[in-house]
C-alpha cells in the first residue's frame, strides 16, 4: 500500500516514492512567480493577497465543456406555443469519503454526534496551523475516479476557493480547480423504460477532491424574537469528491437514474455510504430549457436540497415545466440565473438567491499543500483492490439471460450480488434463482424486521436456495408448493444442515410434497373432479367456456397443489372435450 500521508513541510526524501510532493513555482499574470508556500509560515496570510494576481486566479467556476455553449434562448422562443422544448441538465454531486478522519486533520469524521465535538485548530482555520492530506482520502478518491472511467492526472494540485459564509470557518475551502485529479470520464446509466429504456452514457467533466463546510441550522423569527442560526463544525473539513457531469440528461427520471448509479458505484467501492438523508451525498442539479434543435443553452437554474432520488426527479420535472411555461407565456425574462430549493410540502421549487453571474471565488494555489504525483505502481494498487463494479455485473447477468428488471434489483445491493453469485456457484438455475430472490425473498426481507440479505445466509444459505430452485426448475415441486414452503425455509428450516434445520429436499420428502407428474395419476384426479361436478361439466360443454378456471382450480385442490400444471391442464382440456 502506498503511503499517502502528505505533511507539507517535510523533506522530499521522507515521502514514499509512489505518492510524493512536487515543489515549484507558478508564473503569474503580472510576470512574476507565485511561491508554493515554502517561506515563513507566519507570512502566509500576507502572501495570499499578492497571490491573487497569479495566472490561476479566477472569477469563474471550474471549466465545463458546456460553458462556451451557454446563451439566452428564451427571448427567441417567447410566446411560440407550437415550439417544442427540451431540457438540458447537468449535475454536481458531492460525495463524502468515509475515512475515519477528516481530509486534512485527525478529527473524527462521523455523523450524528453532539455539535462541535470533532474540531481542532486545523479544521477551524486557526493561524499557524498546517493541513496534512490523509492517505486514505487519496486512495479512495482515485478509485472513485477510476470507477467513473476518468483519466487520472499523474500530477494534480490543490487550490483555495475563497468565499465567506458562517459555515466555512477558514474563510476559504481547500479544493482543486485548475488541475483536478480526474477528468473526461463516463458512466453507463440504465435509462427508465418511460424514457426509452436501454443504457445511456453520461459524460463526467471532472472529479476533484475538496473539504466539506460545516452545517447551519436556521431558526425563524418568532414574534419580536429575531431569527438566528446555529453552526455545527463537525462536518467542516470532512473529505469530499465533487463529481461534475456533462449536461447530457433530459428528464427528471434520467437525473434520478444517474444519481442512483453514482450512489451504487460509491457503495460498491466502499468509498462512502451515499446517504442522501444524512447529507453524505448531495446533488445540485442545473436545469435549463431550449427549443429542440437549438445548440445554445438556455438560462441555467440550480436546484438544491433534494434528499431522495424520487424528490430529484419531481424537482427537475417541476423546474422544466416552470421554465417552459414562463417562456410560452412570453415571460422568458423571468427565467433568471438563480439557486432554487425543492419544497417537499409544496411540491415546487422556491427561489433562494439570485446569481448576477459566476461567483468570484478568487482561486489561487493552496500554499500549504504540495502537488500530488502518482506513479504506475500506486495506480496499479488502486485498480487491483477495486471490486467488480455494477456495469460489469449487469453485463455478466445479461449474458445469463436474466430480464433487465431482475438485473437492476440484484445489482442494487452488492451483498445481494454476493448471495446470488454464491447460489449460482452451488448450482442454482440462474433465472429461477433471480426470480425467487427478486420476488418472494426480497418481499420477505422488506416486511421482516432485523433480517437483511447478510443475515439471511444463516437461515437460508445460498446452497439451500440453489437446491430449492433446482427442484422447482426440474419439476420436482410446483411453483405453488415452492411458495408454500419458502416461508419455512426463510425462517430457518433450510439452514442446510444446521441445528434443527433440514434441506429443502428433506422437507419436500417428509411432507410428501413432490409434484405429481404421472399421467395416469393425473387422469384419475381429473376424472374424479369431472364426476363430482356433472352440472358444471354440462354447462361447459354447452358453451360456457369461463368454467374452465373452475375445473383448473378443482384439479389443483384435489391434488393438494402437487399436480404438474402443464400436464394436468393438457389432460383436463382433453377430458372436458370428451376425448
Amino acid at each position: 500500500m502506498a503511503t499517502c500521508m502528505l505533511p507539507s513541510r517535510v523533506p522530499m526524501q521522507s515521502l514514499h516514492a509512489r505518492i510524493h510532493v512536487a515543489r515549484g513555482t507558478r508564473q503569474c499574470a503580472a510576470g512574476g512567480t507565485s511561491s508554493l508556500g515554502r517561506g515563513n509560515p507566519a507570512a502566509g496570510p500576507r502572501v495570499l493577497a499578492a497571490s491573487s494576481l497569479c495566472r490561476r486566479s479566477s472569477s469563474v467556476a471550474p471549466p465545463s465543456a458546456s460553458a462556451a455553449r451557454e446563451a439566452p434562448v428564451a427571448e427567441e422562443a417567447t410566446g411560440a406555443a407550437d415550439v417544442a422544448f427540451e431540457a438540458v441538465i447537468g449535475i454536481e454531486t458531492h460525495v463524502q469519503i468515509n475515512t475515519r478522519t477528516k481530509a486534512f486533520c485527525r478529527c473524527a469524521a462521523v455523523f450524528g454526534d453532539e455539535p462541535n465535538v470533532h474540531t481542532c485548530p486545523v479544521c477551524m482555520g486557526f493561524p499557524g496551523t498546517l493541513p496534512v492530506l490523509s492517505q486514505g482520502v487519496v486512495h479512495k478518491a482515485v478509485q472513485l475516479g477510476l470507477g467513473l472511467n476518468c483519466t487520472i492526472r499523474r500530477r494534480s494540485t490543490f487550490d483555495r476557493k475563497q468565499y465567506f459564509y458562517p459555515d466555512l470557518p477558514k474563510g476559504y475551502q481547500i479544493s482543486q480547480f485548475e488541475e483536478p485529479y480526474g477528468e473526461h470520464g463516463v458512466i453507463e446509466v440504465v435509462v427508465p423504460v418511460e424514457d426509452g429504456g436501454g443504457v445511456r452514457s453520461i459524460g463526467i467533466t471532472r472529479a476533484h477532491m475538496e473539504e466539506d463546510a460545516g452545517k447551519l441550522t436556521h431558526f425563524p423569527a418568532v414574534g419580536s424574537v429575531p431569527g438566528y442560526a446555529l453552526a455545527d463544525y463537525n462536518r467542516a473539513g470532512v473529505a469530499l469528491v465533487e463529481i461534475v457531469s456533462e449536461p447530457d440528461m433530459r428528464t427528471g427520471r434520467e437525473v434520478a437514474a444517474y444519481g442512483a448509479e453514482i450512489r451504487r458505484l460509491v457503495r460498491y467501492l466502499d468509498v462512502g455510504d451515499g446517504n442522501l438523508s444524512e447529507g453524505s451525498m448531495r446533488c445540485d442539479v442545473n436545469v435549463s430549457v431550449r427549443p429542440v434543435g437549438r445548440q445554445a443553452f438556455g438560462t441555467k437554474v440550480e436546484v438544491k436540497n433534494m434528499n431522495s432520488f424520487n424528490a430529484m426527479s419531481r424537482a427537475v420535472d417541476f423546474e422544466i415545466e416552470r421554465q417552459t411555461a414562463l417562456i410560452r407565456a412570453g415571460k422568458g425574462h423571468e427565467v433568471v440565473q438563480e439557486t432554487r430549493t425543492w419544497d417537499e410540502g409544496r411540491q415546487s421549487t422556491v427561489s433562494m438567491r439570485a446569481k448576477g453571474g459566476e461567483a468570484d471565488y478568487r482561486y489561487f494555489p493552496e500554499p500549504d499543500l504540495p502537488a500530488l504525483v502518482f506513479d504506475e505502481t500506486f495506480m496499479d494498487e488502486c485498480r487491483q483492490s477495486m471490486p467488480e463494479l455494477p456495469g460489469a455485473i449487469r453485463t455478466r447477468y445479461a449474458a445469463l439471460g436474466l430480464p433487465p428488471a431482475d438485473v437492476q434489483v440484484l445489482v442494487e445491493d452488492k451483498e445481494l450480488v454476493a448471495y446470488f453469485d454464491a447460489a449460482l456457484q452451488a448450482g442454482a438455475p440462474a433465472k429461477q434463482a433471480a426470480n425467487w430472490l427478486t420476488g418472494d425473498v426480497m418481499a420477505y426481507l422488506k416486511n421482516t424486521k432485523d433480517v437483511t440479505i447478510s443475515t439471511l445466509s444463516s437461515t437460508l444459505t445460498p446452497a439451500a436456495l440453489a437446491e430449492f430452485c433446482t427442484m422447482v426448475d426440474d419439476g420436482t415441486i410446483s411453483g405453488k408448493i415452492g411458495k408454500d414452503i419458502l416461508p419455512d425455509l426463510l425462517a430457518g428450516a433450510g439452514g442446510d444442515g444446521g441445528e434443527g434445520g433440514k434441506s429443502p429436499r428433506e422437507i419436500v420428502e417428509q411432507r410428501g410434497l413432490s409434484q405429481i407428474s404421472d399421467p395416469a395419476a393425473i387422469e384419475a384426479i381429473v376424472a374424479a373432479v369431472l364426476a363430482a361436478n356433472p352440472g358444471q361439466l354440462e354447462q361447459y360443454r354447452g358453451g360456457k367456456d369461463k368454467l374452465k378456471g373452475f375445473f383448473v382450480g378443482a384439479v389443483l385442490k384435489a391434488s393438494g397443489g402437487r399436480a404438474n400444471p402443464a400436464m394436468s391442464n393438457a389432460i383436463l382440456m382433453r377430458k372436458l372435450k370428451g376425448e
